[in-house]
């Protein structure tokens, strides 16, 4: 007995416990609902309420001709109030606004957007993002009239937040060179080195945290606007920057290459006017990363091409002439405890300063500074100091690699550090740094800072304007000039660069081909150069091609460098018309020598010899395709006279001209070679039947 009352006992206390906990929270939840209901609701207002960032629209790039480089593009969330419009307006467009949205964004059917819509707007929910997908401007303009939609922010509850993204219409071209910034403000690039230019400054609004952890923007009047950043204007010729780049991926690609880059610069101007760097991914794709042509990453020991710098620090120092002997004996020679080779088996005996220079002996440079600079390694060093080639050049781009050139004080200088640094090793400089020093020999001495951004603008608002400063107004004397310009035309006209001569416009540079150091071993691995210039007799562009670890049997400059360069001088002179000589028209016309000319359209023709000073005539003018005959100094065209059904004769026109008379009867046309037309599979005058197929051979 005593047991069950005890136990009731408890249970009694426990209930009365539970009872008053119970009544405990009623009055609680009284007091903050009817009591603190104010202060709670103010609370909980401020903290659904902040001031946020309002994203200002990025400034866009431009290359020289105003080609548009990258832009930021508006793009759209689409979120809607679905609490806020009438119920007539509602009633009337839901099913409507359901079925586009259902059509547009072809995630759901009319129904689930019908749904999602009513249970939000049931739930009195002020914010429902209406998919998760942005859309573009000419969306955002279709959607403004669809039904509720069309009555606007405050009666149909739309909200079209705005967000830029950027866009490259070149797509990869130039990718590294332009850069990129992401939504964390991580960027590279053009984008990166002038983002306070670019950028502008952002406004601000207030937004409401709604469920979910959505922000809704509330327009109070408060908000501040932002400010647009400025357009930049580059010196980038996008045709150029396409052959560069082209010309680059072909070579890495046949040479199975690390990475390359290219760099080509308008001698006077110090504008950048194409600038390339690709490093491989995968097996045949390669990507741009880094830029290898500015940025540390690209800061190596040049080789070969670094023999310029020594041997006008002999010419400026020393009487030597370029016809001077020096003996290399058998292509080795040892400096202290290390032995220098040159690349031809058996060496190349004895031969002349200029020969030197030409077929890249190693030894023959490193002999010549050694000896007149052994005993004074500072002096040599100072020339290379004088060459602006031991400071960076204050690239506008951010992050260009600083040289590294010893000094006899440095611990790590021994004997050897001179007869390997005159060669290009032991020292590391960027291909731009290279390049600069290159220009400065094509521009008569003359070193003057890249440049790759003109100016800064907004609309008709200059902002800045950038010029190329004056490095150094004279690396060196005329004299020395006249000597090394000598040489650098003989790399190519006689030396290890022979294989890029041609006919049409000299070349001068210097081929450049450097073990790569790993782990402080020099490997069996290349870095393989070309730097010069073009024209050599009237220089307008300098340019720079660097292949890093090519595989194969080809792993020299010459061959893995030197004919890219070749391919981008050669498009660059057939597109740039200032870089050819003028034709002798007047002395043609005169002389008793006519240029050749066979079959064509007949106003293409007489243009033609009329621009040349040809003369030039017709028994008939209204024939369209003629013949040219040759007669007493002078062109007559003769018909070219092709009946209706009759298959034309079309030798000697060129394959645009013999396709549009082929294609005009009817007939299929297979052809072969390049030029002109020499034969064709059926004779003119024969019967041309249609869809048969005729064969041109062309010459």
């Amino acid at each position: 007995m005593n047991i069950k009352k005890s136990i009731l006992l408890r249970v009694r206390l426990a209930f009365l416990l539970i009872f008053i906990f119970s009544i405990a929270i009623v009055v609680k939840i009284a007091d903050i609902q009817f009591v603190e209901g104010e202060k709670w609701a103010q609370m909980a207002e401020d903290i659904g309420l902040q001031y946020k960032k309002v994203k200002a629209t990025r400034g866009n790039i431009y290359s020289d001709n105003g080609s548009l480089m990258a832009t930021s593009l508006p793009f759209y969330k689409v979120a809607m109030d679905p609490a806020i419009s009438d119920d007539e307006v509602y009633k009337s467009g839901i099913d409507s606004l359901a079925y586009l949205l259902s059509r547009h964004f072809k995630d759901k059917s009319t129904q689930e957007y019908k749904r999602k819509i009513n249970d939000a707007r049931l739930r009195k929910k002020q914010y429902l993002v209406i998919n998760a997908r942005q859309i573009n401007y000419q969306e955002k303009k279709l959607m403004s009239g669809w039904p509720i939609f069309r009555k606007g922010r405050h009666k149909g509850g739309v909200i079209f937040e705005q967000v830029d993204k950027r866009f490259r219409p070149f797509a990869t071209l130039g990718f590294r060179t332009i850069g990129f910034i992401n939504e964390n403000g991580y960027s590279r690039g053009l984008e990166y080195s002038f983002n306070d230019i670019l950028a502008g400054k952002d406004g601000e609004a207030l937004y409401q945290k709604m469920a979910g952890g959505n922000w809704k923007p509330i327009y109070d009047g408060t908000e501040v606007r932002p400010v647009q950043g400025y357009d930049i204007e580059t010196t980038i010729d996008i045709n150029l920057q396409d052959v560069a780049e082209s010309a680059l991926l072909r070579a890495l690609k046949s040479h199975d290459a690390d990475y390359g880059c290219v760099i080509v610069m308008e001698v006077k101007t110090g504008e950048i006017k194409a600038i390339s760097n690709l490093s491989r991914v995968e097996k045949n794709v390669y990507w741009e990363k880094y830029n290898y042509a500015v940025a540390s990453q690209g800061s190596t020991e040049p080789g070969s091409t670094f023999k310029l710098a020594s041997m006008i620090a002999l010419f400026e120092e020393t009487n030597i002439s370029l016809n001077d002997s020096i003996e290399t004996g058998d292509g080795q020679y040892k400096f202290y405890d290390r032995i220098m080779r040159d690349a031809k088996p058996g060496g190349y005996g004895k031969i002349t300063v200029k020969q030197a220079f030409e077929k890249s002996s190693n030894i023959a440079v490193s002999k010549l500074v050694d000896y007149h600079f052994g005993h004074n390694p500072q002096r040599y060093v100072d020339y290379i100091t004088s060459f602006n080639l031991s400071r960076p050049l204050g690239f506008q781009m951010i992050g260009e690699g600083v040289p590294k050139i010893k000094k006899p004080s440095d611990k790590s200088w021994s004997g050897t550090t001179l007869p390997w640094m005159s060669i290009g090793y032991e020292v590391e400089i960027t291909p731009l740094q290279t390049l600069a020093f290159y220009n400065a020999v094509a521009n008569n001495g003359r070193m003057i800072q890249p440049i790759i951004v003109r100016k800064a603008f907004k609309a008709d608002q200059l902002k800045e304007v950038y010029e190329a400063a004056v490095i150094n107004p004279k690396i060196c004397s005329d004299k020395t000039l006249e000597k090394v310009k000598l040489m650098l035309e003989g790399v190519v006209e006689r030396g290890t660069a022979d294989n890029i001569k041609n006919s049409h416009y000299a070349i001068a540079g210097k081929t450049g081909t450097s073990k790569i150091l790993k782990n402080k071993r020099y490997t069996r691995s290349y870095y393989t150069s070309f730097a010069g210039y073009f024209p050599a007799d009237r220089p307008r562009y300098s340019c720079i091609v660097v292949i890093n670890d090519p595989q194969g049997f080809q792993q020299y400059g010459s061959d893995v460098a030197a004919p890219v360069f070749k391919e981008i001088a050669d498009k660059i002179y057939a597109r740039d018309i200032e870089m050819h000589k003028p034709f002798p028209s007047l002395a043609m016309a005169k002389s008793d020598v006519l240029p050749v000319i066979k079959s064509g359209y007949h106003d293409d023709l007489k243009l033609v010899c009329n621009a040349l000073g040809i003369s030039n005539f017709s028994e008939n003018e209204t024939e369209d395709w003629v013949k040219a005959v040759k007669r007493n100094n002078a062109v007559v065209w003769e018909p070219n006279i092709a009946k209706l059904d009759k298959v034309p004769d079309v030798k000697g026109l060129t394959l645009k001209d013999a396709l549009y008379m082929l294609e005009n009867k009817g007939l299929r046309v297979d052809f072969k070679g390049k030029g002109r037309v020499t034969n064709q599979s059926m004779a003119s005058g024969s019967t041309a039947i249609r869809g048969s197929v005729i064969t041109i051979n062309l010459n």
